[in-house]
């Protein structure tokens, strides 16, 4: 047999294997379904948001594009529109050229040897790659007086708002000194567009009007709006074209050196007018006597030459949209359980899944904010993050909503591997805190906050899961085998104990340098495993170096029973007793290893649930601390770590949105959406029971379907 016919056949044999286990898997999932299907109207309408806060935002969106409404159902008071191909570049400061930022985002040349080596932290050109590239706002919608003045807070009151998650409508009623008004509000599901229909006596009589305005872009995300709205300079809005008898203007918007397009169509009886002689980046839709108004306002990186749907289109298409997305992938109902804080966690549940497909399904990984606003790293996303973002799309079996953002890990090929280069390592190097450019801000931990570098091989597996072909080997191929590369380059060899160590390493806590740190060792030996499982199934043979690396990777650091934080770091339960909990990680978000026992473990998860400070934790340390318990058969602990009372840092407000960052933070929700996937489908190896991750007293009803076990 030839070489290439036995290696195409040996392949067959791997992909044959590994298929049959893809469908025992599926099949464990599909066992433990509830008998009738779940009502997945009801679960979701049960949770409609109704929010009577006139400054309360709520998202519309589509994963790629956001339109954030507040109490008005517009922007009138704030909100911001965002989407993720929408990112500005600031000019540079005087001094500063083109060729001194490097395309890494590091001065560093050689090995690590401690933090990162970047610009001083006054200096313009670290300011100005720090600040840049960032998410805007590309445009306000909102109610103003027919004679351009804004309204004033107290002149609306008795607002009603609800958003029926069902249908993706929102409906906001209102008065306006004593008259009503009835705002109607959706985003395209398929096209980057928001459409308004307002009912009012206000709007027919003209004393009411709807203003659209362009800012420039700021770096101010705690204001109701972001942008500079008087800026003229470098900021043009350049009417292309424009018929008052189509009831269509088409916008070029120019920011300094970013160009993006926005189209406005409106209903018959209303006419778009420059909003005042002075204000060049702000039109008015008014009334000409017609009860309503409609509009929709569209916006794209690239000119605009299709037609606009009306109101009644965009909507028509919405309640196609959402029951569509409801209806598929998995769902969880807890709504037979005795326990009284089922509603809560089936609310956050259900909303997390709104926020993700609203704001994170999209072109790139989300930022911590999402499209909300602007977060203070200028909602660059950051490369550890994506997988909080995204894996919950593969166990709530919605793989195509993380399909285009995973694509960031073939974009940034090219900066990944130059930046190993330059650093003198082997393989793919991920970058940290970026833009679409894949360029890393200006930071201490960058090239030592190594959590990660395996998350493109545990994508890659949840990938597989899914779709155990060819294809999926081949789409992952040179990721995986140049992360596993660069893996088993980074540790250092030991000549005298012939240990490898991981050295300099910044754990996920970020609580400094250290070497040998509980969590990066663990998902260090999966990563590398799994790098390996996948060449076999490649038909390629193992990589002797990986598995040397392997075999002799520094063990675990344990003290008094218990997993600490690193080799050099005892002080896991006392001083280091803040921000992530990293020794749970390693027996919840990752599978067991050989190397990570499980009495250990469990031992580790008891004493961080009992001392930890959960009021300086994150929004994932929760979830993170529930699979842990989950896989340690610990399930009481589990829901408590969902549901704790630690403050803001594990509150989902209103909207869903956990709260538990310094901003609206999506990493929590969709940390939750992984675990709870998790406790109810179960994991490889869970015990045989429905979901296995709940109590088991009887307090806990749960009733799920369409869900994917976890690793």
């Amino acid at each position: 047999m030839k070489l290439r016919d036995y290696i195409k056949t040996k392949t067959t044999i791997v992909v044959f294997f590994y298929l049959i286990l893809a469908i025992a898997s599926w099949k464990q999932s599909l066992a433990v379904s509830p008998e009738k299907p779940i009502d997945r109207q009801a679960l979701v309408t049960r949770h409609n948001i109704v929010w009577n806060d006139l400054n309360g935002q709520i998202p519309l969106g589509n994963g790629e594009f956001c339109f954030n409404s507040d109490g008005t159902g517009l922007q009138t008071f704030g909100g911001n529109t965002m989407s993720h191909w929408g990112w500005h570049t600031s000019p540079f400061p005087d001094g500063v050229t083109p060729d001194q930022v490097s395309s890494t985002g590091t001065f560093q040349n050689g090995r690590n040897t401690g933090p990162d080596v970047y610009w001083p932290k006054n200096s313009k050109i670290r300011s100005w790659m720090f600040d840049n590239p960032h998410i805007f706002n590309l445009g306000r919608i909102r109610l103003v007086r027919s004679d351009g003045i804004e309204l004033k807070p107290e002149e609306v009151q008795g607002i009603s708002r609800t958003l029926d998650l069902w249908s993706g409508l929102l409906t906001s009623n209102f008065t306006v000194n004593g008259q009503p008004v009835h705002v109607t509000t959706c985003v395209n599901p398929d096209a980057d567009m928001v459409s308004v229909r307002i009912e009012s006596p206000l709007i027919k009589n003209g004393e009411l009007g709807v203003a659209i305005d362009f800012p420039y872009p700021s770096l101010q995300g705690d204001k109701a709006w972001v942008g500079d709205f008087e800026r003229i300079k470098n900021n043009k809005t350049i009417i292309v074209s424009e018929s008052q008898i189509d009831r269509r203007c088409d916008f070029s918007r120019e920011i300094d050196s970013t160009i993006y397009y926005t189209s406005i169509d409106w209903s018959v009886g209303s006419e778009l007018k420059s909003f005042s002689v002075n204000s060049l980046n702000s039109w008015k839709l008014v009334s000409q006597g017609a009860g309503s108004l409609g509009f929709t306002c569209a916006f794209s990186n690239k000119p605009i030459k299709s037609n606009i749907p009306d109101f009644k289109e965009t909507s028509n298409a919405c309640k196609l949209y959402w029951p569509r997305f409801w209806t598929s992938g998995g769902a969880i109902d807890l709504s037979e359980s005795k326990d009284p804080r089922w509603r809560e966690l089936e609310r956050r549940i259900v909303l997390s899944q709104y926020l993700m497909a609203v704001q994170s399904a999209g072109s790139f990984p989300s930022a911590e904010a999402g499209l909300m606003g602007l977060d203070p790293w200028r909602s660059q996303f950051h490369m550890e993050m994506v997988w909080w973002h995204l894996a919950h799309y593969a166990l709530w079996d919605r793989w195509n909503m993380a399909d285009s953002a995973l694509e960031c890990y073939t974009r940034f090929i090219p900066v990944a591997r130059k930046l190993a280069q330059q650093l003198g390592y082997k393989g793919l190097k991920w970058p940290k805190s970026v833009g679409p450019e894949g360029r890393s801000a200006p930071w201490e931990g960058n090239q030592v906050l190594l959590w990660k570098e395996p998350h493109p091989i545990f994508f890659a597996e949840l990938d597989y899961r899914l779709h155990p072909t060819r294809a999926t080997l081949d789409k992952w191929d040179e990721i995986v085998e140049g992360t596993a590369e660069h893996m088993a380059d980074y540790p250092v060899l030991d000549k005298q104990t012939g240990i490898y160590h991981l050295y300099p390493v910044m754990p996920p806590s970020e609580q400094g340098i250290t070497k040998d740190d509980v969590f990066d060792l663990a998902y260090w030996n999966w990563g590398l495993n799994q790098a390996q499982v996948w060449r076999e199934r490649m038909g390629l043979a193992r990589n002797k170096h990986w598995d040397e690396v392997i075999e002799h990777l520094a063990s675990l650091p344990v003290d008094n029973g218990v997993f600490v934080h690193s080799a050099e770091w005892h002080d896991t339960f006392t001083k280091r007793a803040w921000e992530h909990p990293d020794p749970i990680g390693v027996f919840g978000m990752l599978p067991p290893l050989k190397n990570v026992d499980r009495e250990t473990a469990h031992r580790t998860l008891l004493k961080i649930w009992s001392t930890w400070d959960w009021r300086r934790g994150w929004g994932w340390d929760f979830p993170w601390a529930a699979m842990a318990a989950a896989r340690l058969s610990e399930p009481n602990i589990a829901i408590d770590a969902l549901l704790k009372d630690a403050g803001s840092k594990n509150y989902y407000d209103e909207r869903g949105v956990c709260t538990g960052g310094p901003c609206p933070y999506l990493p929590g929700n969709g940390g939750l959406l992984y675990a709870v996937a998790m406790m109810a489908a179960g994991w490889d190896g869970a015990p045989n029971r429905n979901a296995p991750g709940f109590p088991k007293d009887g307090s806990w009803v749960v009733k799920w379907e369409g869900l994917k076990p976890a690793l």
